[in-house]
């Protein structure tokens, strides 16, 4: 009877070194993502008139399967697209996603701007007022950021913003971008149309803090015969993000855009 006493005394001291062992030797978990963005022209296919066809942007993402989606020009509540017609939430409801909207402006009696989709659930969201020069003149631009949990508490902020076509307003705007993610303690994914292209001095001004998905990265724009890059995916730098690969995907009938969709792994 001594004997197994003494043994469980000994099991009981012994605890707490084999739990400290276990905590060094855990790997940190890596979970693998697929992020795409996607300027979606207000679901109005470009050679397809005045028409607005959700379900085919939709069948773009659902082939796809990305986990998050940053997604511009999306149109909510206005005439061209519909009275009553929330593109966001109507493309979560065909994706089976969550979703967030960021208004940019006012636009035929309702609210255009940009929106992210999330397989995730959404912990956080918030909408940053992107500024223009008011001596050039432009549109009002947003950043949409949500907190997302991607399981066993492991969360991660993913934005999507769209900026605007001058160069001035664009460099602005990527400062502000900067200062509003470069804090955060989480991996940080940002999608967008930028309107750069990838030797910008926009791209390399929020490459102060981020990396591209893709170095030589394939045009997004025209669908024909794509000749530019202006739709990027990009990471925030400090090793918790790697990029596996990225593609853009050979879609002419939906938008005048063409999706870009990167593997990623997060830890």
């Amino acid at each position: 009877m001594l004997n197994r006493i003494s043994y469980f005394l000994f099991l009981i001291a012994l605890l707490p070194s084999l739990a400290v062992a276990c905590t060094i030797d855990a790997p940190a978990r890596v979970k693998r993502i697929t992020v795409m963005t996607y300027n979606i022209h207000h679901c109005n296919p470009p050679s397809a008139g005045a028409k607005i066809d959700m379900e085919a942007i939709a069948r773009v993402i659902n082939k796809e399967k990305p986990d998050l989606v940053a997604l511009q020009e999306v149109d909510v509540n206005t005439e061209r697209s519909g009275k009553g017609l929330h593109q966001a939430r109507e493309l979560a409801r065909l994706t089976g996603m969550h979703a967030y909207f960021s208004k940019a402006i006012d636009h035929q009696g309702g609210d255009y701007g940009v929106a992210v989709l999330s397989k995730f659930p959404i912990v956080d969201s918030s909408r940053i007022i992107l500024p223009i020069d008011p001596a050039i003149g432009g549109e009002v631009r947003t950043l949409a950021t949500i907190t997302v949990d991607a399981g066993r508490g492991q969360k991660l902020i993913f934005a999507c913003t769209h900026l605007d076509l001058k160069e001035a307003n664009r460099l602005t705007q990527a400062g502000l971008i900067l200062k509003h993610l470069e804090g955060s303690t989480l991996p940080v994914i940002l999608g967008g149309d930028f309107n750069a292209l990838a030797d910008s001095k926009v791209l390399r001004q929020l490459e102060q803090r981020f990396t591209r998905t893709c170095q030589d990265c394939q045009p997004t724009i025209p669908v024909e015969k794509p000749n530019r890059a202006i739709d990027f995916i990009l990471y925030s730098n400090g090793g918790r993000v790697k990029p596996l690969s990225t593609r853009v995907i050979d879609e002419q009938y939906a938008s005048d855009h063409l999706p870009v969709v990167a593997e990623l792994t997060v830890k």
